[in-house]
């Protein structure tokens, strides 16, 4: 069993249905979206299917693309789920945001015009049509004109062929890149190698923003490679405790990054770039912060965008990221992040959201990355694992042979005889009792022996 009913959200088929964009349009112009899952009874059980699914999976995609009308790029997701052996198709609709959405070709009337209305999908009513229509969303950004028309997708197409995709001559087209007037659209703008978008990313010395400590810029390049940028600042950042108990060792981060993955591509993906403010991204002494623009859509409340209940505000961007694998399936990174965090990590504005994560403590000896250091290792001839063991008494002087050792996957043997030559080199000294003494790292190194 799947564990959901079939009810205004979750739809079931025992096989492909002749009506499925009635569905589907149903789900995109109702208030939450919704689930299609085919291969399924109406109890929810997965008879399976005998189809070949990756053909069925591009049929059910080509459907979806040619028949509804306006363009639903971005707004549903589909994947393959198995239970007990079987298999089945798993269909996620958003809803859209460009409503009312309709059978194509046949213009918004209620012959064309679908909405879910419990577990069936109904003709809408010639007023709610209407309705829906005056209250589309005008500022989509693939209706914005591009500032820039020389446009350029070098690093696009970089990333689309890396992931395997056919970047032909109808590459941009395919995109949806430019307006009804044929000129390049905001999305094409956002995505372009020469855009003028600029991405900060600011780290403070204490917990406010009155001295600043490091400060980035990740502009003029496609929105993809500066969101590449971001992420790897993020995991630099990321600072790793250690704890040895002998013949274990112990070690968590700062941060979970995975989580604060997922927060920092929902900024980038879903913030309203109509009004050209980027995402803002924030280390301070005690917390990271991510600031999005936009809020939350007013058809929603807080508590349904924290279960994963939303409209993607920019679909053709959703599309992109998803095509390059930033993003998984709809709907599920506010969930992915809600694993890991309290939801009190959301703070909502009525024009913005911010994420605030606080840092874990360190109650641990001492950090594996990141360390800061006084010795100045560019002046003596020392390998690798010599430089290792320093850092380790810089850290912690009164660090064991054994732990040594476990922290660093070495012999007992081999750390005797790393020590002996940075001893006898004239780099480290023990000072007191084998049991209660320490290391000390002298700075001058070899010319002790001078």
């Amino acid at each position: 069993m799947l564990g959901v009913i079939e009810d205004s959200r979750n739809e079931f088929k025992i096989k492909l249905p002749d009506d499925l964009e009635e569905t589907v349009i149903g789900f995109l112009n109702s208030k939450d979206g919704g689930n299609i899952y085919i291969g399924v009874d109406d109890n929810g059980k997965v008879i399976g299917l005998k189809n070949n699914l990756d053909l069925l999976q591009r049929k059910i995609k080509d459907l979806i693309i040619s028949n509804i009308e306006p363009s639903v790029l971005g707004l549903f997701d589909i994947e393959i789920l198995e239970e007990d052996n079987k298999r089945c198709i798993h269909i996620t609709v958003a809803r859209g945001i460009e409503r009312p959405y309709h059978i194509k070709g046949m213009g918004m009337t209620p012959d064309s015009c679908f909405i879910r209305v419990g577990s069936s999908n109904e003709k809408m009513t010639t007023t709610l049509i209407n309705k829906m229509f005056r209250s589309r969303t005008k500022a989509s950004l693939k209706n914005i004109v591009s500032p820039i028309q020389n446009l350029t997708f070098r690093q696009l197409k970089m990333y689309y062929m890396e992931k395997g995709f056919d970047v032909g001559e109808n590459f941009e087209r395919q995109l949806e890149f430019y307006t009804n007037d044929n000129k390049f659209n905001y999305i094409a703008y956002l995505l372009a190698d020469n855009n003028r978008v600029s991405i900060k990313v600011a780290k403070y010395v204490g917990d406010d923003v009155d001295e600043i400590e490091e400060y980035y810029e990740f502009g003029d390049c496609s929105l993809i490679t500066a969101t590449y940028r971001v992420l790897e600042k993020f995991k630099t950042e990321n600072k790793i405790f250690a704890k040895i108990i002998y013949p274990e060792r112990i070690q968590k981060s700062m941060y979970d990054y995975n989580a604060v993955r997922e927060a920092i591509i929902n900024a980038i993906v879903h913030n309203d770039w109509s009004n050209e403010y980027p995402p803002k991204f924030e280390f301070f002494s005690d917390r990271l912060e991510i600031s999005s623009f936009g809020g939350i859509q007013d058809e929603f409340t807080e508590e349904e965008f924290l279960k994963g209940y939303s409209a993607p505000k920019n679909p053709e961007l959703m599309r992109v990221f998803k095509d390059l694998e930033l993003v998984e399936h709809l709907g599920t990174g506010i969930r992915k992040i809600l694993k890991k965090y309290d939801k009190s990590i959301y703070q909502f504005y009525p024009h913005f959201i911010i994420v605030s994560i606080k840092y874990n403590e360190n109650d641990f000896e001492y950090n594996i990355q990141n360390q800061k250091v006084k010795f100045d290792y560019s002046e003596f001839n020392l390998s690798k694992m010599e430089e290792s063991i320093i850092k380790l008494i810089l850290d912690r002087p009164n660090i064991t042979q054994a732990e040594m050792a476990a922290f660093l996957n070495l012999t007992p043997r081999m750390v005797r005889y790393h020590l002996s030559e940075l001893v006898n080199n004239g780099y480290i000294q023990r000072i007191g009792a084998k049991k209660n003494g320490k290391w000390i790292v002298i700075s001058k190194g070899s010319e002790k022996n001078d």
